[in-house]
């Protein structure tokens, strides 16, 4: 690591700042696209896509794209649409999840499903799918194209195999981490490395910025599991606890239940069954999960991760582009503290 990149855990605070301010005309740009493509003649599509859409999410994906394309010095514009079909797959997935997992908060907001009702929800999810698919094939690059639909049924694996260790406390550290890499992580390296491909850049590079959205993705996963169990409903914008009470098996549970006693073992079984989930037993499972270091050790596999990602950045040139990278990486870890 060069003396230009700062360490994970530095006493600065961590901004996302650097990179919106690095892609702000870009975004702009995307933004368009995005409100575009999400109108309808069924009055219902802009209406519920815009309640998720509009509700404050930082853009994450999309400016990752926008943001390796800088990297590269890409002087073209078809990074816009494709910024906007990352944007529309992960909009998607989000209206599906809230579905699956019953929700009633997102980012602080009703969720459309409380709102609209799944039916609505899970169709106008659909319908976003539809539309990033129909801004690839504009694109015309079957490489873009293969990327971003292997992302999609990627993630939707992801779901399918989170779903089926739901409620499982035998899920173990491995198995959980390949969930999140591709419920997740897939999407955060495919929207970095089609930024190499618009870019005509060989297929190390394309590798790189892979290897970069990927750990990166893993990291902000990981940080978000730790907060469930370590925050409040404000700032984590869900409910308190949703995790636990779905019998989500995460890695502060993972690591709890590995390290508890037979009786805290037990309490775990009946818990992610869905028999202990009152709020006195959200409180034991928090104080199970501070007394076996499961939030900080979370979070240091987390800052591994995030290593890993900006260790995927030394090969690029120093500048203004790969320091708002960077910095996007220690934002990500940053939100737990």
């Amino acid at each position: 690591m060069t003396a230009t990149v700062h360490p994970i855990g530095a006493v600065r605070a961590a901004s996302l700042d650097p990179i919106v301010q690095l892609v702000a005309a870009d975004l702009n740009h995307v933004n368009a696209v995005i409100l575009d493509r999400m109108q309808s003649e069924v009055a219902l599509i802009p209406e519920l896509a815009g309640h998720l859409i509009a509700g404050g999410g930082k853009r994450m994906r999309p400016m990752l794209t926008l943001a390796c394309a800088r990297l590269l010095d890409y002087q073209g514009s078809r990074h816009h649409k494709l910024a906007a079909a990352v944007e529309f797959i992960h909009t998607a997935t989000l209206l599906h999840d809230d579905v699956v997992d019953g929700s009633g908060l997102r980012r602080g907001r009703r969720t459309a499903n409380i709102i609209w009702g799944n039916p609505a929800s899970v169709l106008v999810g659909d319908f976003l799918f539809s539309r990033s698919f129909e801004l690839m094939v504009e694109d015309g690059s079957l490489k873009v194209l293969k990327i971003l639909s292997r992302a999609s049924s990627v993630i939707a694996e992801g779901e399918v195999d989170q779903l089926t260790a739901q409620r499982r406390i035998e899920t173990g550290e491995d198995h959980y981490l390949e969930i999140i890499a591709a419920k997740t992580a897939a999407l955060f390296a495919a929207a970095c490395r089609i930024a190499a491909v618009v870019a005509e850049r060989e297929e190390a590079v394309e590798e790189a910025l892979d290897a970069y959205g990927r750990n990166l993705g893993v990291a902000f996963q990981l940080v978000d599991d730790a907060i469930d169990y370590a925050s409040d409903a404000k700032t984590m914008g869900k409910g308190v606890g949703d995790d636990f009470r779905d019998g989500k098996v995460t890695l502060p549970v993972i690591l709890a239940y590995a390290r508890g006693t037979g009786e805290e073992r037990e309490f775990w079984r009946e818990a992610i069954a869905g028999r202990r989930a009152g709020d006195e037993d959200l409180a034991h499972a928090i104080r199970l999960i501070e007394r076996h270091d499961a939030i900080s050790d979370t979070l240091e596999r987390a800052r591994h991760y995030g290593r890993r990602a900006i260790d995927a950045l030394g090969p690029f040139p120093a500048g203004r582009a790969r320091s708002a990278l960077v910095e996007a990486v220690e934002f990500a870890i940053a939100r737990a503290y």
